[in-house]
């Protein structure tokens, strides 16, 4: 059975595709240059930071969706989804915190962080969906 994906979904798998291609690229870029000591002082700052801006693209083209996505239900089901991750995501984090605030875990989240539990949790929303609605949507 073929999905028929609306063009708002279709924009939002591109995006997508594209944001998460430059991540990729800009991530293994700024460790391989911090593994090899390449970089360094003032330049060391924008060049941690990069790997963040494609991940900030992501929450963007995701809200785009909802957006731009015509089909009330379909529009139901993403905010669905996106609540139920930005609720798994802060008790995820919340918890972690608390151990780490009394010393029960050690300090830093081995680069688990809050976008890492977000993205978990939008899979869990769909799920949620799945079970509660019937459908995760056409692209959700």
């Amino acid at each position: 059975m073929a999905v028929r994906w609306s063009p708002a979904a279709k924009r939002y798998t591109r995006r997508l595709a594209v944001l998460m291609a430059i991540y990729l690229a800009v991530l293994f870029t700024a460790v391989w240059l911090f593994r090899h000591d390449l970089v360094s002082g003032p330049l060391a700052w924008p060049l941690a930071i990069a790997p963040a801006l494609p991940i900030i693209g992501v929450f963007w083209a995701v809200m785009r969706f909802i957006v731009e996505e015509k089909d009330e239900f379909i529009r139901l089901l993403i905010v669905r989804q996106c609540m139920v991750a930005t609720g798994f995501c802060l008790t995820i984090m919340t918890v972690w915190e608390f151990l780490q605030n009394f010393d029960l875990v050690p300090p830093g989240n081995g680069g688990f962080g809050a976008a890492f539990f977000w993205f978990i949790g939008l899979g869990v929303g769909a799920l949620y969906n799945k079970v509660t609605m019937g459908t995760a949507g056409s692209c959700a």
